[in-house]
């Protein structure tokens, strides 16, 4: 089986990723998927994604704490980074909802004209370019099926895209990538397909199926960072039962519903996916933004094995980053 490995932005380092319950997702995406449709159905869709969530997450309810910190300590997550005490973690559920103390833990660039990850993740970026090296076009997702609307589509074409993967042990907030004004918010329901690359691979634009949360912010406004309109586009996985919107102005108090008008500030927490793996898709339009030096470099590595590069023939690393580091900054 073809290993995929990707660069931590923080230390270069090559890492061999432990793709959780690979061997079963290469099954159920190309034996069941080829050879028995129907129950391919049965088990990406929500009552299914629902239940195995249920029994890897609340099932264990009276889980003991020490088993839960063992759990998170094997997943190389850092406990020093909890806003609450962890002795209050009795479930893997309150493990993956975590709150974090990211005002410490997850510093920001105080320029207004940066754009963040809205995500602890895994970055990979994009063109909707033909003639642009990093052209993805109908890959990982359709533009007019992603954002199924098509008063939006026109201003993201020939645009700017990046693509954040989540993994079971990631902070599961997403923050606000940019500053601005929302106007337009709606959502979809969807497919649960799971975000492991094998999956990603074998469905072809999976992101433009699965259930979605559309945002789209005009940063063109007072205190917006300045880089145009930018879609923001949250999709579930398999596992993933729920994405709430939460936004709150300071810390992760009084968390609001997002509604059109709401003025968003960069970094700060706006939804949390409920829970599993998951995926983030940021959509720009043409020439207003340029991605950070280090993560094309990183995407063009040939001595990292990627399965994604491996598939498509070009250069697709990922570069493992933190919620609010700085992805890319006004053209």
């Amino acid at each position: 089986m073809f290993q995929h490995q990707y660069i931590h932005r923080k230390t270069s380092q090559i890492i061999t990723e432990k793709l959780i319950q690979d061997r079963s997702i290469q099954f159920l995406y190309h034996q069941v998927r080829e050879h028995a449709p129907t129950v391919f159905n049965v088990l990406t869709s929500n009552r299914v994604s629902g239940l195995l969530a249920f029994f890897n997450y609340d099932f264990s309810l009276l889980m003991q704490n020490e088993h839960v910190l063992s759990s998170a300590r094997a997943m190389g997550i850092d406990l020093q980074e909890f806003l609450d005490d962890p002795k209050s973690m009795d479930s893997m559920r309150k493990l993956f909802e975590r709150k974090i103390r990211y005002w410490e833990t997850r510093p920001m660039s105080t320029d207004i004209h940066t754009v963040v990850s809205p995500s602890d993740s895994r970055i990979l970026i994009g063109s909707l370019v033909e003639n642009n090296m990093f052209f993805i076009k109908e890959k990982f997702f359709t533009l007019v099926e992603l954002l199924g609307d098509d008063q939006w589509v026109k201003y993201f074409q020939k645009g700017d895209i990046a693509i954040f993967r989540l993994t079971p042990d990631k902070y599961h907030y997403n923050h606000a990538p940019v500053s601005g004004k929302v106007v337009d918010v709606y959502s979809f329901d969807g497919k649960y397909h799971s975000c492991n690359p094998e999956a990603v691979l074998a469905m072809v634009t999976p992101y433009s199926k699965n259930k979605r949360v559309v945002t789209i912010i005009d940063t063109d406004v007072d205190g917006g960072t300045q880089v145009g309109k930018v879609a923001m586009i949250e999709v579930v996985a398999m596992m993933i039962g729920q994405i709430v919107q939460c936004y709150s102005d300071h810390h992760y108090e009084n968390p609001q519903e997002i509604n059109k008008n709401a003025f968003l500030q960069k970094g700060q927490p706006k939804s949390l996916y409920r829970p599993g793996s998951s995926t983030n898709v940021l959509l720009f339009e043409p020439e207003r933004i340029v991605f950070d030096s280090d993560l094309i470099q990183n995407q063009k590595n040939h001595m990292v094995s990627s399965r994604f590069t491996k598939k498509w023939g070009i250069p697709l690393v990922e570069t493992d980053l933190q919620v609010r580091s700085q992805i890319a900054c006004k053209l």
